[in-house]
């Protein structure tokens, strides 16, 4: 079943990538509504990304559930639900930076078993299945996606993010002060969902963020765990309060130092 799952994900995910990008007018894009912040920004193409997404899928899937970040959640009867960011970076959309991406992730029973990522600038795809590995597509073809060991948590370069409440912004600053002297840098994309797909890559060693809502972490949470990595949060799911991710090789390490840190 999980096949079929990635495959409606994908073809889901390309039509509304597909969307979007011929969606979007040249320059800056028009804000339609804030969410959690006046610099936390929701457009009219994030609705109708969603609005597209929830119509295939239940179309295809009458029965599924569906958890989106725009729209009411549909409760569904058949065991899986869908867990949707129709634009994960909106605010690099909002901008022009080509680092955004559609996140579509198939739970069952609570389970995230499907995840499927495609950039939708670049036109990057990546998928996972539980237990079954992550890739990176090329066209038909899957590059079956192994994450790098690390050798030192002092040589790491650690993708992160910042929440958009000023109170909790100015807390996570602090902690990053503290942190900074013990890594080799930070970098700061815009988009969740494509860093995970990165720590997969071998594109970052490490992962730090709060914050992180379901629909941002299931999908490319999924691409980066089954490329070996480990995922953490405070007290070991990780979850809103804290995502913590690593290679094994210094997992116990790193996920100490950020808890050190004060995140």
């Amino acid at each position: 079943m999980s096949e079929g799952l990635l495959e409606l994900a994908r073809t889901v995910g390309l039509e509304a990538a597909a969307f979007v990008k011929a969606s979007r007018p040249a320059g800056r894009v028009e804000v339609a509504d804030t969410k959690s912040s006046p610099t936390d920004v929701v457009t009219q193409i994030d609705r109708a990304s969603e609005e597209l997404i929830r119509a295939r899928i239940k179309s295809a899937r009458p029965d599924d559930g569906f958890v989106g970040e725009e729209g009411a959640d549909l409760i569904g009867t058949s065991g899986i639900d869908w867990v949707v960011d129709p634009i994960d970076g909106t605010v690099n959309f909002v901008y022009g930076i080509p680092t955004y991406a559609v996140s579509i992730a198939a739970r069952q029973d609570g389970v995230v078993v499907v995840g499927y990522v495609v950039n939708i600038a670049s036109g990057a795809e990546w998928g996972a299945i539980r237990g079954a590995g992550s890739w990176r597509y090329e066209g038909s073809e899957r590059i079956t996606l192994a994450a790098p060991a690390v050798a030192r948590v002092d040589h790491a370069l650690v993708a992160t993010g910042f929440n958009y409440v000023p109170e909790v912004r100015t807390k996570q600053a602090e902690a990053m002060a503290r942190f900074l002297p013990h890594i080799r840098d930070i970098r700061r994309t815009g988009s969740a969902a494509l860093d995970l797909c990165g720590l997969a890559e071998g594109h970052f060693d490490a992962y730090v963020e709060q914050g992180l809502k379901e629909w941002d972490l299931a999908a490319g949470g999924l691409v980066a765990s089954e490329s070996g990595l480990l995922l953490s949060g405070l007290d070991g799911v990780p979850n809103e309060r804290l995502v913590m991710v690593a290679h094994p090789s210094i997992a116990e390490e790193y996920f100490a130092l950020v808890r050190a840190c004060g995140f």
